[in-house]
């Protein structure tokens, strides 16, 4: 597999993950949008389909890791060179901050919509500077576009979370989701993951929802930060490195347990 296979499959791979995955939870979101408050099943099914999609996409090109978590436990597990992590880490994060540009592109009118209507703009601090901080809300009405955010902020909980359910997601691709070589996904492996991404969203992901990726939380927050969204309130960078740390550590862990238990 070659440089320019993993830029290329994993650039892309991710930024339809996005697209795809932010796409649903935007049509969920925004206003004037014909799926708007169709509800936590299809935001689970929604990100299921765009993780299969952005597999069977990628998997022949880059193995379709598509997540840096799933990239550290194969790395560790022995499929993906540590010398390529870089890359993948890399291409992955640009394709998810491509991925979030293009949802921002697809509902450009629901974003103006939703962000100039006068009832979400009254749940908002009417001026920045007059806002006490220690009461303004640390993220913004569209944040939820494009990362997530917990129910209940408690760092101890939110961070264990999501490494609870990274396990299980890196698990079960290391288990049975991975192709003849060892180092991505195969075709069954795809429709797997989709179906443990699925799963762990009806089941794991209410706390914090369920990032279980670094890049699919951290991409699209960069974007949310510097696109030109009128009203749309703070990135919440303090909650930020909890979907970044939780995800890596659980993919190492993974990693270790498969090498222990499994191999």
């Amino acid at each position: 597999m070659s440089s320019s296979d993993i830029f290329i499959g994993e650039t892309i791979g991710t930024a339809v993950l996005v697209l795809l995955g932010g796409g649903v939870c935007a049509a969920v979101t925004l206003k004037r949008s014909k799926a708007q408050n169709a509800g936590w099943l299809a935001i689970t099914f929604g990100w299921g389909f765009a993780v299969l999609t952005a597999a069977y996409l990628a998997g022949g090109v880059s193995g379709a890791h598509l997540n840096p978590a799933v990239t550290i436990g194969l790395a560790i597990e022995g499929g993906t060179k540590w010398s390529d992590v870089p890359l993948y880490l890399g291409s992955q994060l640009l394709g998810a901050m491509i991925g979030a540009v293009l949802v921002w592109i697809t509902y450009y009118g629901q974003f103006q919509a939703h962000l100039t209507d006068p009832e979400i703009l009254a749940e908002q601090p009417a001026e920045e500077g007059l806002v006490d901080q220690k009461t303004a809300p640390k993220a913004g009405p569209v944040l939820g576009v494009f990362s997530t955010g917990p129910e209940i902020r408690n760092a101890v909980q939110n961070l264990a979370t999501e490494i609870i359910a990274t396990v299980v997601l890196v698990l079960a691709i290391l288990t049975q989701g991975l192709n003849d070589n060892g180092n991505g996904l195969g075709v069954l492996g795809a429709l797997v993951t989709a179906l443990v991404v699925v799963g762990i969203g009806l089941s794991l992901g209410g706390p914090t929802g369920y990032a279980i990726n670094p890049v699919r939380d951290l991409g699209p927050r960069i974007v949310h930060a510097l696109l030109p969204l009128p009203n749309k309130g703070g990135s919440d960078w303090s909650y930020a490195w909890i979907p970044v740390v939780g995800p890596l550590v659980g993919g190492a862990i993974a990693g270790g347990l498969y090498n222990i238990a499994f191999k």
